[in-house]
């Protein structure tokens, strides 16, 4: 039985995203009455600081994220009152003994919440020290950030290491794209109006397409991302995330075992890509210099200052062999250096069975539902209409937008951070917007497919020039069945 946690310790709280988006999370939920009263926040990381510094580095980092004027001077005083600093690095044991014992002396009667902003090669030997210190007991949760693991077989041995000494049901792992606003209307939009289940299956649906596309390069983490890649990076965690909310059966209750279930049937239903396919059904690209927004900018090599097989781009064209979606395409792309940013899901209906209309501009396109996450929450269905006109040579049909602007429509409400969400349902324990460990690994088991193909093959990606939509045999990858990427 979980409670509100009276303890947060996060680990990692000088790094860049702490101070991007962990703490101004913290600051929105203190600001909205939305942390647990009696919780107190205990920062580590290997900077050597007191708890009078932690306290400016966060107030700092809430001043950047805050618009000028708009902080809240009381809210940011309750949130500093919480706050306490113990220097510790993750690769010193007497280092984290003492961190624990600061733990068993601050956490009381609660529950313990523990946020892994790390490495995550450190997961492992922070949970034994935690349980060396004789705190990682039942009271105590513990979230971790993506990558879990760099492929299937160091998932595996990252989660065991966690499992020698937390629970399952203990460790809430991160996708924050799960925490997004639209993310979540997603499940509302399928499981709460009766006008889409219906029709959401192979009879009705044509295609589906999800892209994840970037304008930024490197951004100084050329380190990390040269090791991952844009498949390990986006596609195993983020699209294929997006992927099993839009295809998954409806879960008896919205709750975190019953969901998760759910997604997981999706995750092994997703049919393996491997030996020609690798060829026919994927493309891996890299960009080269270009312009975006009309500025010049480089290509990969020249950010990373030499050259690299990694992939900045991927396409993949993805079946769910199962009752629902069989016969139906699902189209993956992500990548940097593309024209805009962009979060979007797009469900193609198949074309009307006979058109009544006769005549030039009577044709009807397929009806389409476009479901936008970021830079702004939007619900667009493209539907025919008349064009407005007196008819003498015959109806003329157009295609228009029915949107929900839900910028518009929730005026009054405030766009949350996607970590807000998290931290508010993992201090009270609930495990749903989280990954299980299953689901983590059935992704990497189907990843590992393609990046194995890719190297036996030898294939290494296209270039594309920044600002553009990515190599051209991504644009061939569904023109060659009929079909094209929704720009």
């Amino acid at each position: 039985m979980t409670q509100d946690a009276s303890l947060f310790v996060l680990f990692g709280a000088t790094g860049d995203l702490a101070q991007r988006m962990l703490l101004p999370s913290l600051y929105a939920l203190e600001r909205d009455g939305l942390l647990p009263q009696a919780l107190r926040i205990l920062g580590t990381a290997r900077s050597a600081m007191d708890a009078a510094g932690f306290r400016a580095n966060v107030a700092e980092s809430v001043g950047k994220a805050i618009a000028a004027g708009e902080c809240n001077e009381a809210a940011l005083e309750r949130l500093l009152g919480r706050c306490d600093y113990q220097a510790a690095s993750v690769d010193d044991p007497a280092a984290l003994a003492a961190l624990a014992a600061r733990i068993a002396t601050l956490r009381g009667d609660g529950d313990t919440l523990v946020h892994l902003s790390t490495a995550p090669k450190f997961y492992g030997p922070i949970c034994e020290a935690l349980a060396a210190g004789g705190v990682a007991d039942a009271r105590m949760r513990v979230m971790l950030e993506k990558p879990i693991g760099h492929d299937l077989a160091s998932s595996i041995a990252i989660n065991e290491s966690v499992a020698k000494v937390f629970r399952e049901a203990q460790v809430f792992r991160v996708d924050h794209y799960l925490g997004k606003e639209g993310v979540q209307n997603l499940l509302a939009l399928r499981f709460g109006n009766a006008l889409f289940e219906p029709i959401w299956n192979s009879r009705f649906v044509e295609q589906v397409q999800i892209t994840v596309a970037e304008t930024v390069g490197l951004e100084g983490r050329g380190g990390y991302y040269d090791e991952s890649g844009a498949m390990r990076d986006m596609v195993q965690n983020h699209l294929l995330q997006l992927l099993t909310l839009t295809a998954m059966e409806p879960p008896s209750h919205f709750d975190p075992g019953a969901v998760r279930n759910e997604k997981l049937k999706v995750l092994r239903s997703l049919r393996p890509i491997e030996g020609d396919d690798v060829a026919t059904h994927t493309v891996a690209g890299q960009y080269t210099a270009g312009a975006i927004d009309g500025k010049a900018v480089p290509g990969y090599a020249d950010e990373l200052g030499r050259r690299s097989r990694t992939e900045s781009f991927v396409a993949i064209r993805a079946h769910i062999d199962n009752w629902r979606w069989s016969g139906v395409p699902f189209y993956l792309r992500t990548g940097k250096r593309l024209p805009r940013r962009t979060t979007e899901i797009y469900v193609k209906m198949r074309a009307v069975p006979h058109s009544i209309f006769d005549g030039e501009g009577a044709t009807p396109e397929p009806n389409a539902l476009l479901i936008r996450l970021q830079p702004e929450e939007r619900i667009s269905m493209m539907l025919m209409s008349k064009t407005p006109g007196l008819d003498r040579g015959g109806v003329k049909l157009s295609q228009v937008a029915l949107d929900l602007d839900l910028h518009d429509a929730f005026a009054h409400e405030r766009k949350r951070i996607a970590y807000e969400r998290l931290y508010r349902d993992a201090l009270a324990g609930v495990g749903t917007l989280f990954v299980r460990r299953d689901e983590i690994e059935a992704a990497w088991s189907w990843v590992d497919q393609i990046l194995g193909g890719w190297t036996a093959r030898g294939q290494e990606p296209k270039p594309y020039p920044a600002g553009t939509w990515g190599p051209t045999s991504a644009l061939a990858l569904p023109e060659r069945h009929g079909h094209s990427w929704r720009e």
